[in-house]
C-alpha cells in the first residue's frame, strides 16, 4: 500500500513539565499525518468533501504503543500507511522513528461519512470510491 513520510519537530507546547511529549499531542500528529497521507496520494480532505460529496473520516478508534520517548527540538520521523480498506472504512498504521529507532506505533480506524439521504442533519457512513482505492493500492 502507499506510504508518506515526513519528519516533525517537537516543539515546546508539545511538551509536559518534564519536558516528555504529552501523549494527545501525538494523535494531532497522527491526525495530520493522515491527512498528509491523503494528499500526497493525490486525494487531499478538501477532494473529499468537494470531489467525492463526504463530510470527513473521522476516526471511531485509536491506540498507540509508545517505546521511545521525544522532547523539545527533537526530530522525529512519522511513516503512516492505510493497512487495510473495507467498504466505508479503513485501517491507517503510523510508525514513528527517532534516530533511525522505532519510537510509536499507533492505529486507528476510520471511517468516510456523508449526510444521510433521508435526514441530511445526520451522517452515514459511504462506501470507499474505487478511485481511492486505487491510488492507495498503487504502493
Amino acid at each position: 500500500m502507499f506510504t508518506n513520510r515526513r519528519d516533525v519537530q517537537i516543539q515546546w507546547g508539545d511538551c509536559d513539565p518534564a519536558n516528555i511529549v504529552y501523549y494527545p499531542r501525538y494523535f494531532a500528529m497522527f491526525d495530520d499525518s493522515t491527512s498528509a497521507l491523503f494528499a500526497a496520494a493525490g486525494c487531499s480532505k478538501r477532494d473529499l468533501v468537494h470531489v467525492y460529496g463526504l463530510v470527513g473520516i473521522p476516526m471511531v478508534d485509536t491506540r498507540a504503543k509508545f517505546y521511545i520517548p521525544s522532547t523539545y527540538g527533537d526530530v522525529i520521523t512519522i511513516e503512516s500507511r492505510i493497512e487495510k480498506i473495507n467498504r466505508s472504512s479503513f485501517e491507517v498504521i503510523h510508525k514513528v522513528t527517532k534516530d533511525d529507532a522505532l519510537a510509536i506505533e499507533a492505529f486507528e480506524t476510520r471511517v468516510l461519512v456523508g449526510r444521510d439521504p433521508a435526514d441530511p442533519s445526520k451522517l452515514k457512513s459511504a462506501a470507499v470510491p474505487a478511485e481511492i482505492v486505487e491510488k492507495f493500492m498503487r504502493g
